[in-house]
């Protein structure tokens, strides 16, 4: 198919075809009561392969300018030795993408065969040249091809105003799938909360929803053309959205059946503990789920320092991997049993009520706590003074 109206499109979620062709959605991961990592299929980037017969894979991305190419080669090369299988570059225009293939050649050179990955935004002439040297293509559906600045002008109330701007979609990435699929190429749908298009945004407003169906169609592009060497992500700042946002494609390829791997990774997490919790929060929370082929812990840091917390994380998903460790198991198998009731394709804040005040009560506690629980306390500067820290946190009770 070379036309919008010949590829065969994931049936309409909105018009409840979705629903009536594929049936309501079901499971989002493999056992609640048992880690089990979801089966997917074998994508292969270069020398390293993902999916789920395969160890999870760390991956960064390089902060050096990718046009200085010698000082992104010393960083990639840093970046490998500390243990990373793959690293990501940014590829801006050509003066980039003439730079990667100077930079893969001089990686090789040096004996290096970490697969490079590079980042595409606003590009799809640029992603076809750069297609030729690098392992590996991410592609950002919200910027990729559909972020023109005329989408920002139209409010698209119908199905029949959305899937008219497909053709265009459809044009710009073609020739992309076809030279991905001649060279073996792999390829990252890699939808960003932060950056849907103006179309997205009108139809299905800034949601975990609007980011799964704008990663459906650029997969449904790549299998129209019988290419499938492809993983998703479904990255946010806010670890909820994060993890949503994947449960939420998850259910989805479970009911459609496909098996593509995911990427994992918590969008601009930040730097210290603040970014390394941030991102075991969502990074581990899908993990233990059995969700996730591929990690990046994204820290505001040089990306060497990347590689422990991408690590252990790894490491301790796959310590408890049911299937492999009895001990594992054993300590999994000892959990109540209990039903799931949570809905994985909305969420909202937690409502909280206080307690009525009663005659009898001498304390009111509206002025103690807010609605959500948390302790409303005074910190004095007298509490912060180097002789009262250590009992700062026994004040605060």
């Amino acid at each position: 198919p070379t036309a919008a109206s010949d590829i065969l499109w994931t049936p309409s979620i909105k018009s409840g075809d979705r629903d009536d062709q594929l049936g309501p959605l079901g499971q989002y991961c493999e056992d609640l009561y048992r880690v089990t990592r979801r089966k997917t299929r074998t994508v292969e980037c270069g020398p390293v392969k993902f999916g789920s017969d395969h160890p999870i894979v760390r991956q960064t991305m390089s902060t050096t300018p990718t046009a200085d190419v010698d000082a992104t080669i010393e960083q990639i090369m840093r970046c490998a030795d500390k243990g990373f299988d793959l690293v990501r570059i940014t590829v801006q225009g050509k003066r980039e993408a003439n730079a990667a293939a100077k930079i893969r050649d001089g990686l090789f050179k040096k004996g290096y065969d970490i697969p490079l990955c590079a980042d595409m935004h606003f590009q799809p002439v640029v992603a076809q040249l750069v297609a030729d040297a690098v392992e590996k293509i991410r592609i950002n559906p919200g910027n990729f091809a559909d972020g023109r600045k005329d989408f920002e002008e139209k409010v698209y109330e119908s199905e029949d105003d959305y899937v008219l701007e497909r053709e265009y979609l459809v044009e710009a990435m073609l020739p992309l799938v076809e030279k991905c699929k001649s060279l073996n190429r792999c390829m990252r749908i890699g939808t960003n909360h932060g950056s849907l298009s103006s179309r997205v945004l009108s139809f299905y407003g800034d949601t975990p929803r609007g980011m799964v169906e704008s990663a459906l169609e650029f997969a449904d592009i790549c299998r129209s053309q019988d290419y499938h060497n492809f993983v998703f992500s479904m990255k946010a700042s806010n670890p909820l959205v994060m993890v949503q946002s994947y449960r939420l494609l998850a259910a989805e390829m479970y009911r459609m059946d496909w098996d593509y791997p995911l990427h994992l990774g918590v969008t601009e997490a930040g730097e210290g503990e603040d970014g390394r919790m941030k991102s075991a929060v969502g990074i581990g929370t899908l993990l233990a789920d059995g969700l996730g082929d591929t990690v990046r812990v994204s820290l505001t840091e040089d990306p060497e320092f990347e590689y422990e917390p991408c690590n252990r994380l790894a490491e301790i998903a796959e310590s408890r991997l049911a299937d492999v460790h009895p001990e594992a198991a054993k300590r999994q198998a000892a959990v109540p049993k209990y039903v799931d009731t949570r809905d994985i394709t909305t969420f909202a804040r937690r409502q909280g009520v206080l307690p009525e005040k009663k005659d009898t009560d001498t304390i009111d506690v509206s002025g103690i706590l807010n609605e959500n629980g948390s302790v409303i306390s005074a910190v004095t500067p007298e509490m912060l003074k180097e002789e009262n820290a250590q009992y700062l946190y026994q004040e605060l009770g």
